[in-house]
């Protein structure tokens, strides 16, 4: 697949990717042997989350939530993946800190982007960044904090950056991935602060005919916001 060049975009640079944009694929060392990521994702949606630097505390703690919110991903039939600019042998020794500091370690590959070659490609840092991770720190890495939710057509489905500062919220991350999963298979929305079992939004493109044998009982606010029951 190649991804999606936007009509402004000039010829021989890289825009950041954005929603919609084909996730670029790569092969990578990580801590669970080299991979080709399209091969590894599957049909699988995907979350790629990156750090700008091993040995970090907010990231400690992040990798940390992630490894035990993970049955939560694999219910969801979503594989995880976390990147760090940094060799794959130092992931091991950081494995240890997590699991000494938040009770769990990884349990999911990370990836050693030594070469920053994963995180220019997926426009975290400038096309042009000279050299490797060796020297880097934090402060130069601090766009390496982004967060991608991949679907099982490698298109990007959201994208989130973090500063370096602020912990991410992966419940939030979950509470996304339910939304979009249930989107994807029908034709609603999810209103604000939207969780499991609560009313969606009929789309705009279901005609009032259309929706009264989809979603029978449906509630018009306005001729624009209709709300239903989620589907099963």
């Amino acid at each position: 697949m190649s991804r999606t060049v936007h009509p402004f975009q000039a010829a021989g640079t890289i825009m950041p990717l954005q929603i919609n944009d084909v996730a670029p694929n790569f092969t990578a060392e990580t801590t669970e042997g080299t991979i080709d990521f399209y091969d590894w994702a599957g049909d699988s949606w995907v979350v790629l989350f990156s750090h700008p630097k091993d040995f970090t505390p907010v990231c400690t703690t992040e990798l940390g939530a992630v490894a035990r919110l993970k049955p939560e991903f694999d219910k969801r039939g979503v594989k995880v993946i976390g990147l760090s600019v940094d060799p794959v042998d130092n992931h091991a020794k950081w494995a240890q800190d997590i699991a000494e500091t938040q009770g769990t370690a990884p349990n999911y590959p990370m990836i050693g982007d030594t070469e920053l070659k994963v995180a220019k490609l997926y426009g975290m840092l400038p096309a042009d960044t000279a050299g490797t991770s060796e020297g880097r720190t934090p402060a130069n890495n601090a766009t390496v904090r982004n967060v991608f939710i991949i679907g099982p057509d490698k298109l990007i489905k959201l994208l989130i950056v973090y500063p370096m500062t602020t912990g991410r919220n992966f419940q939030e991350i979950l509470r996304v991935i339910d939304s979009m999963q249930l989107t994807a298979r029908h034709k609603v929305a999810t209103p604000s602060d939207w969780k499991q079992g609560e009313d969606v939004i009929i789309t705009g493109a279901v005609s009032n005919e259309e929706a009264d044998t989809l979603f029978p009982g449906y509630k018009t606010h306005k001729p624009y916001l209709r709300t239903t029951k989620q589907p099963a």
